[in-house]
């Protein structure tokens, strides 16, 4: 059984109970090595840099 609702749902109501279904934006940062974008505590998927770690794995190059 569906919905069956007395009254008129103003905009103002509806758009505040969708407020909170946003997408968040993605934490980007730059590289400390190479200085490219990159996600957050994320090896560098330019470089395989990650924190103080020199090279986590060899990126290759195709």
């Amino acid at each position: 059984m569906g919905a069956c609702p007395k009254h008129r749902v103003s905009r103002l109501t509806k758009y505040n109970r969708r407020s909170h279904d946003k997408l968040a934006p993605l934490p980007l940062v730059k590289c400390t090595n190479c200085f490219e974008i990159k996600l957050a505590h994320r090896v560098c998927p330019a470089c395989g840099h990650y924190g103080k770690k020199t090279k986590v794995f060899e990126v290759e190059k195709a």
